[in-house]
């Protein structure tokens, strides 16, 4: 991606808007303020950028940490949540120095799915108490607060705070379907703020005052003999700031061309960040998904946009708080309801629902365990029965052992695919089970094969494939694709075809007939191709490896 400072610079002033409610927004559901929210967006948005491990995340104050916090908060007060922070920048970073970041490859897409569904959900639900314009019950659980929202909503109705709850998160689910260019929610904020003033709407209670700056540093706020008692929450905190960060930085590669993050890097940058918000008052942060997809929308391409976004926001901050401090609070709710309904993904669950019976059971497994347990227990949950599932299929093919699986390819391998290669041709023979755990590494191996023209998949020897395997194999295609390599299929079993069908993995192949029963076939169509393109053969390239073989370095 070539690199363009003007378009960086607007690319990180559109992120500072978009970014500004919801950092706001997250500050006053963790408990801690609208200030802490700010303070975390400033602080750890320009750290992470720096010395983060993608050149297009940016960080901050985000839903799903948000929602690890409000129980520590009620537990341990904001100067225990300042310390967990302090905590978990330390595990991470001994987490990037234990390069950990590369396991995240092995998380399933069905557990990461109903992750995001938990979280939209548990968002949602927390806001409910300030749409409502009550205050907010005691308690830690999501379900028990919101009933007594509802309880205490229904014997005094304040229809001033729905109203403009529902009209904010309204007019930003609205807009961006009619122009997803405008970042609406700042538009709409903007103008319940204004409708709150210049009508006297006294039942839509403000933020409050705000401090025209960043405190100094300190950790006035720790306390050594609470330390041991907060390490549990730390180390749940830190598995949610490398979880969510990890896997932002994996959507931004996948929106973008030539973008490949480093994993343990994002984590020390992610671990630099948690230690220094809280010096300043800000609660722990993570790569923010929503604001990194606007980020590479707009035409980021390099760290400059994540630091413009984080010196807007400290702008903003030292000049604009008495204005900001007349948000109402109501407002902020509709921007968390709207950003909790945008992150529900309807096609990718139907997908996912629609993959394999397993899929579905770790996909709605997960999203019950994050909305009534904790969100770092639920995604070990997901990830535990979605092994054991997986296991299960493979047991389950090894008894079914005695079904032949013909080689589909005449003659010695070897000597075939070297054969093959000469014509700019490689026959690529993926064997045994296609699951999260073996997937990535198929992707790998697969987006490294050089200097050919056409890839023949042979995938009559896959035994199972679940619906990680078949979004890997979608993506592996598409990379290969957008290199100008044309890729085809052979011996897709009867099988396979529900979990590939289900995340779109075969479409392109069904339309430009690139699918065929056996390899000879696929070998026919691939010289067809080049002969059609006025390619001629060449001196055999190096040898491509098999699906079972080891990657090159």
């Amino acid at each position: 991606m070539t690199r363009n400072p003007r378009r960086d610079l607007l690319a990180g002033l559109t992120v500072a808007i978009v970014a500004l409610p919801l950092a706001l927004g997250f500050g006053v559901s963790s408990g801690l303020g609208a200030e802490a929210g700010l303070a975390t967006a400033v602080v750890a948005g320009a750290l992470a950028a720096v010395f983060g491990g993608s050149n297009l995340q940016v960080s901050g104050p985000t839903g799903a940490m948000t929602v690890v916090l409000v129980p520590i908060v009620a537990q341990y007060g904001p100067g225990g949540v300042l310390t967990v922070g302090l905590i978990a920048g330390v595990i991470v970073i001994g987490l990037a120095l234990a390069r950990a970041g590369r396991y995240m490859a092995y998380l399933p897409a069905s557990v990461v799915e109903g992750f995001t569904l938990g979280i939209a959900l548990v968002i949602g639900l927390q806001q409910v108490p300030s749409a409502l314009g009550v205050p907010k019950p005691e308690g830690d659980r999501v379900l028990e607060v919101t009933w007594r929202a509802v309880e205490a909503f229904v014997q005094a109705p304040n229809w001033t705070a729905l109203g403009l709850a529902l009209g904010v998160a309204a007019v930003m689910l609205g807009g961006a379907r009619w122009r997803p260019t405008i970042p609406f929610s700042i538009v709409a904020v903007i103008a319940a703020t204004v409708v709150a003033q210049v009508f006297h709407l006294d039942a839509a209670a403000p933020i409050g005052d705000l401090p025209a700056g960043l405190p100094a540093p300190s950790l006035g706020f720790v306390d050594l003999s609470a330390l041991g008692t907060l390490l549990a929450p730390a180390v749940a905190v830190a598995a949610l700031a490398a979880l969510e960060s990890l896997l932002s930085a994996q959507v931004a590669d996948a929106m973008t061309v030539g973008q490949k993050h480093d994993p343990d890097r994002e984590l020390f940058g992610q671990g630099l960040a948690n230690l220094a918000a809280p010096l300043f008052g800000g609660v722990p942060a993570t790569g923010a998904i929503a604001r990194t997809a606007v980020n590479v929308r707009t035409g980021a391409s390099s760290r400059l946009a994540a630091l413009t976004h984080a010196a807007v926001l400290a702008i903003i901050v030292f000049a604009a708080a008495p204005l900001v401090s007349k948000i109402p609070l109501a407002a902020l709710a509709g921007v968390l309801l709207a950003t909790a309904v945008r992150m529900v993904e309807v096609g990718s669950l139907r997908a996912m629902a629609k993959a394999t019976r397993s899929d579905a059971v770790v996909l709605v497994l997960t999203a019950v365990a994050t909305l009534a347990l904790d969100l770092v227990y639920a995604v070990i949950i997901g990830f535990v029965v979605a092994g054991a599932l997986a296991l299960r299929a493979v047991a389950k093919q090894a008894r079914l052992a005695e079904v032949d699986f013909r080689a589909d390819l005449p003659g010695e391998h070897s000597e075939e695919e070297h054969a093959l290669l000469a014509e700019h041709i490689v026959a690529y023979r993926i064997d045994g089970p296609l699951f999260f755990a073996a997937a990535h590494r198929f992707l790998l191996e697969l987006t490294e094969v050089a200097d050919v023209r056409v890839v023949i998949l042979r995938m009559s020897r896959i035994t199972t494939i679940d619906a990680t395997g078949a979004l890997v194999l979608k993506d592996a295609v598409e990379k290969l694709n957008r290199r100008g390599i044309v890729v085809m299929t052979s011996g897709i079993r009867p099988g396979q075809r529900q979990a590939l069908a289900s995340v779109g993995a075969l479409d392109a192949l069904r339309l430009k007939g690139r699918e065929f029963a056996t390899t000879p076939e696929a070998i026919a169509g691939a010289r067809a191709h080049l002969k059609g393109v006025g390619i001629l053969s060449a001196a055999p390239w190096q040898h491509a490896p098999t699906a079972t073989e080891e990657a090159p370095r």
